[in-house]
């Protein structure tokens, strides 16, 4: 499945043309063009809240294994016994 070339792009638009009419064809490709973009936009925030989160959990990971490499890094100062 390739791109549309120049005919297959006319016929679409005689075979809409024919079932819309002149005057319809503006207001549905105005609505077909709010569509997509508001498309687009939902799907930008859900990649970005998705690599957000994968961050986060990564994050959490990291500091996870290095919390059992270290077990006293999460104490306090004074609580540290000396070495």
């Amino acid at each position: 499945m390739g791109s549309l070339g120049m005919q297959e792009i006319i016929v679409i638009f005689v075979l809409a043309l024919i079932i819309f009419g002149p005057r319809k064809l503006p207001e549905i490709g105005k609505s077909i063009g709010k569509s997509l973009a508001e498309f687009r936009r939902a799907s930008n925030e859900l990649r970005q809240t998705w690599e957000e989160e994968v961050r986060l959990e990564k994050e959490k990971e990291m500091m996870s294994d290095l919390l059992k490499e270290n077990p006293l890094a999460d104490t306090p100062a004074e609580n540290k016994e000396p070495r």
